[in-house]
């Protein structure tokens, strides 16, 4: 390991072969510094990185590849989507997707390690891939980014360059949820027991449940990714004090970053793990809330594809769908709005026409109530999404294309 300045990291990226696969850190902990460095680089490049927000390069010679997609990269012309579950995909990196280079975004070295900070996920084993064939890892270190423990610590011997820099991290400040969003948190909530352990996902459907959490006591997290909401309950005195808060990557407030930093409570924890299906199902009363983009009448969810455009990917809901009805006592939820305010259309529909992301959920949430799944037949299941879950201006349509699909009562 030794130190280097931006320049050297540019001269040093010119070695790797033509066209390199390069992993970066994605999420909100992208390294700007590194990737600027590779493009100038480099003439031509895979830059791989999970939910990538905007800025990625975009010119001729320039592949994003992920198996997640982010904002970032919805409208690149040069997009290279690779479906895989998130738990897969760790699995890729010694197979069909080798990396040449790993660039992380890491706080300052402690006790010989650096540490990924708010983004673990795939990384660790695009490291360990990238180092077993040769190739170059380096750690860009920022003063400001938190120090987190578990798979987030990388020991300094593991790592070829340092370059130094010091910037802000991308932060968001905790807002109030919109009154469907908070209504739908609600009625998640309220299926939620003390000593209960939590996934959610990302938006303000998640926020919102958490918000609604406060009065539970017990309340353990195993899940992908934490935001603010977890603050709230910590300051409430809802979270399990003996038990650690796992997590893959977080993203939220300079003062949930504050309060990650050096936290020994969270532990940041390598994708292969936080999204094992036979790990998640070991949690107690593991409860999965995710989202979707749409739901059909047989209770499958489309969050992936919009206009047969791939809009994110499968990420985590299948693993932790799995997980969740594995446990004792545990649940999925797919909470969703009844009714999508850009697009002006309804989220329930006869039949999905995008591919299936997930199904066999426990409910279906919606702010216009719950549908229970498991365990009830298909029609009774119709039942209730159309009649608790759908907008009633489409019920009456719903129910005509519930008959044509043998789902009538």
């Amino acid at each position: 390991m030794r130190t280097a300045t931006i320049d050297e990291l540019t001269q040093r990226l010119r070695t790797l072969p033509d066209n390199p696969r390069v992993v970066v850190s994605g999420n909100m902990a992208v390294p700007w510094e590194g990737v600027r460095a590779l493009d100038a680089a480099q003439p031509s490049y895979v830059l791989h990185a999970l939910n990538a927000p905007a800025g990625l390069p975009d010119r001729e010679g320039v592949t994003v590849e992920t198996c997640f997609v982010g904002p970032g990269m919805r409208r690149h012309p040069r997009l290279r989507y690779v479906p895989s579950r998130l738990s897969l995909v760790p699995l890729l990196y010694g197979r069909a997707l080798p990396p040449d280079a790993v660039l992380l975004h890491c706080a300052p070295p402690r006790d010989g390690q650096v540490s990924m900070g708010l983004e673990v996920n795939v990384l660790p084993a695009a490291l360990e891939a990238c180092r077993a064939r040769g190739g170059l890892v380096v750690a860009v270190v920022n003063p400001q980014m938190p120090y987190t423990f578990g798979d987030a610590q990388v020991p300094l011997e593991h790592v070829d360059l340092v370059v130094e820099v010091d910037v802000p991290l991308p932060s968001h400040a905790a807002t109030e949820p919109d009154p469907e969003s908070r209504l739908i948190g609600e009625r998640v909530a309220a299926m939620v027991q003390d000593g209960a352990t939590m996934q959610l996902g990302i938006g303000a459907v998640p926020d919102a449940t958490l918000s609604a959490l406060t009065s539970r006591r017990g309340i353990r997290m195993w899940t992908e990714m934490f935001s603010d909401g977890v603050l709230a309950l910590d300051e409430a005195g809802a979270l399990d004090p003996d038990h650690p808060l796992v997590t893959s990557f977080s993203f939220g407030s300079t003062d949930l970053y504050a309060w990650l930093d050096g936290n020994p409570r969270v532990r940041m924890m390598r994708t292969e793990k936080t999204n094992d299906p036979g790990l998640i199902a070991s949690q107690r009363q593991m409860t999965s809330v995710n989202t979707a983009l749409e739901v059909d009448l047989f209770g499958q969810a489309n969050a992936s594809r919009i206009n047969a455009r791939i809009h994110s990917g499968f990420g985590g809901q299948t693993d932790f769908i799995v997980g969740a009805l594995h446990s004792a006592g545990g649940q999925s939820f797919i909470a969703l709005r009844s009714w999508h305010p850009r697009a002006d259309v309804s989220t329930i529909v006869p039949l999905l026409d995008e591919p299936v992301t997930s199904f066999q959920q426990s409910a279906i949430v919606t702010e216009q109530g719950v549908a229970p799944l498991w365990g009830r037949s298909e029609k009774d299941q119709c039942h209730d999404i159309i009649e608790k879950c759908a907008h009633p201006r489409v019920r009456d349509d719903l129910w005509e294309e519930a008959q044509s699909l043998g789902l009538g009562s």
